[in-house]
């Protein structure tokens, strides 16, 4: 590993501290992160020295503003190696991004009839944005299955796809199993066949390094609260010949050109897309984000969380009646499970008692808790600042509340 997780740890004063006299245990990175030191003070520092409304004042406050805003689009792109800046837009998170994306892809390019394929392991924001285009444009929705190993049964796609389709949508990481799909190869079969491709990259851009070039996707979506920055700030990444002929999709302040009762011309990209008055300090602040992210090392943040999720899954597997959902070779840090005989939600209350905080539930994927024939499960996430120390912590305590049941 490159980096030191001790020093690491010491940016992040959230997780320096004790729950129900016991030291924090953060497993629920999948749901959200903690932020660095290095984000809360970019965030003062916006408040306190500089923040003023961006692009529509002559003021240094505005001024200043405006050019760390800007600053922060330049290193998204950089981040996901987009061709131009244009190509990336600021939403207020990956949810944001999909339904814009669905409502003003729709509006262009979507037909009744027309079909839109949307893999079954897709988080529900993922799902109902489409299918409530869908239901505008008289479109219909077809599933591209998963195994019982939660493998994406990309043999299917071929068959799946018809003159009417016109895009696929899929995670990149599933929220729930940690499955990795191959994006670049599903975007090669949509586009051998005429097929735009949707990317939820939530899961994705914590862990991965990604390309948007290399990967030939039309539509890339991800969040800042999800990558160690703030909540309320997300990113939309487009091929520019589509959002060109795309709509916006709201209106308001920023996204015309000039107003008028006889009609409106929009702005140029991105900002047609980006109305009204924006989470400025968070955009901001995202920026430090990207860069702490940056500094580290994809590929090594990478690495030591797949070892934080080998290590855990060796002692996981060993415990009786436990099963995980989700066992792909290609597989983020995330660990879904059940424990036959007792319920993922009492598995969790017991185990925030023991200071050790994971998520339960269905994990916004109905579609994906139905392929089981389960409810929901307890889900452990990890992020580069978590140890195998944690893990052990982790797994004694499961057997402690496991034994009282």
């Amino acid at each position: 590993m490159s980096f030191n997780v001790t020093e690491i740890r010491e940016d992040f004063p959230i997780l320096n501290q004790k729950i129900y006299n016991r030291p924090l245990v953060y497993f629920d990175n999948a749901a959200t992160t903690q932020r660095p030191q290095q984000v809360i003070d970019a965030l003062t520092k916006t408040y306190t020295e500089y923040y003023g409304n961006i692009h529509r004042a002559a003021h240094f406050l505005a001024d200043k503003a405006t050019a760390a805003y800007e600053e922060t689009r330049e290193k998204a792109r950089a981040l996901i190696n987009a061709e131009t800046r244009e190509q990336i837009i600021f939403t207020k998170g990956t949810t944001e991004s999909i339904n814009l994306a669905a409502f003003s892809f729709g509006e262009a390019f979507i037909q009744e009839g027309d079909e839109i394929i949307v893999s079954e392991m897709e988080h529900h924001s993922n799902i109902v944005p489409w299918q409530l285009m869908a239901g505008r444009k008289g479109a219909r929705i077809v599933m591209l299955p998963v195994d019982d190993d939660g493998r994406l049964q990309i043999e299917k796609l071929e068959s799946l796809i018809t003159s009417r389709t016109k895009l696929i949508t899929v995670a990149h990481v599933s929220n729930v199993l940690g499955t990795i799909n191959p994006i670049k190869q599903i975007a090669q079969i949509a586009h051998s066949r005429g097929v735009r491709i949707f990317v939820d990259g939530a899961q994705a851009v914590p862990h991965l390094k990604i390309d948007v070039q290399e990967l030939d996707v039309d539509f890339y979506a991800f969040s800042a609260h999800k990558m160690y920055g703030p909540n309320g700030v997300g990113v939309l990444y487009g091929k520019r010949e589509l959002l060109e002929q795309m709509p916006p999709y709201q209106g308001g302040g920023e996204m015309i050109s000039e107003v008028k009762f006889s009609g409106t011309t929009y702005n140029e990209l991105p900002y047609k897309f980006e109305a009204g008055t924006p989470n400025i300090s968070g955009v901001i602040a995202f920026g430090a984000a990207i860069d702490y992210l940056q500094a580290l090392g994809i590929a090594a943040v990478s690495s030591w969380e797949t070892e934080l999720l080998n290590y855990a899954t060796a002692q996981l597997i060993q415990i009786p009646g436990l099963r995980i959902y989700g066992t792909q070779a290609e597989k983020s840090g995330v660990i879904s499970f059940n424990v036959e005989g007792v319920h993922f939600f009492d598995l969790g209350t017991m185990l925030d008692k023991l200071g050790i905080a994971v998520r339960t539930g269905h994990h916004c994927a109905d579609p994906l808790m139905d392929h089981f024939e389960i409810q929901g499960t307890v889900r452990a996430s990890f992020a580069f600042y978590n140890t195998k120390e944690e893990i052990d912590v982790f797994v004694e305590a499961l057997k402690k509340v496991i034994s009282m049941f």
